[in-house]
């Protein structure tokens, strides 16, 4: 299946794109379902059955939150955010949603929203729903949120529909060596190519307004980031550091960013703090590629329009383009979901992409792009996804700060050398992929190990 940039970078809410964004999709697509076979006005009850990692750290990354949501017609990128608390509310104080929209359903929280202790085995985000009336079963259906906020239905795992009268790519590519001989074959940036790709499904003026689009939105957080002050919900305290932190660097007379090291890292670690706080708020981000890892693109991308005189938006539109790059290259090769295969699918992935993205910026030739993503990677495998309490908050906003400079580092020692290396971005992308195999479900999403466990033994 072709990848588009715009399935990489979605525009939805905090704070979890795998327990949060393709929950409210699931369930939202299960409403519509009804809808069109005209069963709305039938269905007495539904019941909502969370699996696995949903299951597991639901709660925290409101997931159950965000298939309320779904069912009563919202979707991810159109809510807002600031109303979600008090449909929430009234569904729990009145013991009643309005399905799609538009129809009155009893729903009782304890009856209805199970968390059971099991797994289904395509995926461990999996979720089924069900829509009884009064002569049983109307409808029926198990989702699996791969991560990214992308959604697989069961059917589509137990008769796969073939690739017949799919967009066909004019420069396709599902490995990093096939990428760059596709470069170098044709004498194109992999934004170029990544831009012709697009292409193939809406003009290109469409293609530019989009990714502008994603980038005001990823601005847009930031800024909200950076106003915000207070404590983060879920019971764990922890303070928001972003707005503190811009004060401060703006209270410095003459901050030298070009010449200080430690300044530079300051203002990319503000940026990446300030969305990753909005997300564990449940503000409105972008997916790049998840939630868990949204701020480690923005902030690179930020950093560099913010601090290059000369950064204009044809910048945004190669950063990103190259950055999807290496994100389609993960999700096709191994994952970007931190329940499969740990937070090296998550930050590791993002990390990647932001380096491609600022090393296409930076005039770097496809080889040395592809040797600054595989150094961003290669320094992220086997990193696990043990968030405390199931919140996306400790250790998940600081780890978007380290991996956004770690990104930045990698860009500078790959435009030290020619792009020739030792290992290719492939071979680690296949050692993210075992390394996740081998993994113990403790450290996927889960927060049964690691520091999830050291925190509640304190």
């Amino acid at each position: 299946m072709a990848i588009s940039v715009f399935d990489l970078f979605k525009i939805g809410i905090g704070p979890s794109s795998s327990h949060t964004v393709g929950p409210m999709r699931a369930a939202a697509t299960f409403a519509q379902a009804l809808r069109e076979q005209g069963l709305l006005a039938q269905v007495t009850r539904i019941e909502v059955r969370l699996y696995g990692s949903l299951s597991a750290t639901g709660i925290g990354h409101a997931t159950d939150r965000a298939c309320l949501l779904g069912l009563m017609g919202q979707w991810p990128d159109r809510i807002d955010p600031a109303t979600i608390d008090s449909r929430i509310g009234q569904v729990l104080q009145e013991q009643c949603l309005m399905l799609d929209a538009s129809q009155p359903l009893a729903f009782d929280y304890a009856r209805d929203m199970l968390l059971l202790d099991e797994s289904l085995p395509y995926h461990p985000n999996a979720m089924t729903l069900v829509a009884e009336g009064g002569q049983g079963v109307l409808l029926r259906q198990t989702y699996y949120s791969v991560g990214g906020g992308f959604i697989v239905e069961q059917q589509q795992i137990d008769a796969p529909v073939s690739d017949q009268g799919a967009v066909s790519l004019p420069y396709e590519f599902s490995s990093a060596a096939e990428l760059l001989a596709l470069c170098k074959a044709h004498g194109l940036s992999v934004s170029q190519l990544m831009l012709a790709n697009e292409c193939a499904w809406r003009p290109e003026s469409d293609v530019r307004e989009g990714l502008l689009r994603i980038w005001a939105a990823m601005r847009e957080c930031v800024d909200n980031g950076l106003r915000h002050d207070g404590v983060l919900p879920g019971g764990l305290n922890v303070k928001r550091r972003a707005a503190r932190l811009h004060r401060s660097l703006q209270e410095v007379v003459k901050p030298n960013v070009i010449g200080s090291t430690f300044s530079a890292m300051e203002w990319v670690n503000l940026f990446a703090l300030a969305v990753n706080e909005e997300n564990a708020a449940g503000g409105r981000m972008v997916t790049a590629p998840t939630n868990g890892a949204a701020g480690i693109i923005p902030a690179v991308l930020h950093y560099y329009m913010k601090f290059n005189p000369g950064a204009c938006d044809d910048d945004v539109v190669a950063f990103l383009l190259a950055a999807a790059s290496v994100g389609i290259l993960c999700k096709k090769n191994a994952s970007i979901s931190g329940a499969e295969v740990g937070c090296q699918g998550e930050v590791g992935s993002a990390c990647s992409m932001a380096a491609a993205g600022l090393a296409e910026v930076l005039g770097a030739t496809p080889p040395q792009l592809e040797n600054a993503a595989e150094i961003a990677l290669e320094h992220n495998l086997g990193l696990t996804c043990d968030p405390v309490g199931g919140l996306v908050q400790v250790p998940c906003i600081e780890r978007n700060a380290i991996a956004a400079v770690k990104a930045i580092n990698a860009v500078q020692m790959a435009l030290r050398g020619d792009g020739e290396h030792f290992i290719s971005l492939d071979r680690v992308i296949r050692t993210m992929r075992d390394t996740g195999a081998d993994m113990h479900a403790n450290y996927k999403e889960t927060s049964r190990g690691g520091l999830a466990v050291a925190f509640v033994e304190c």
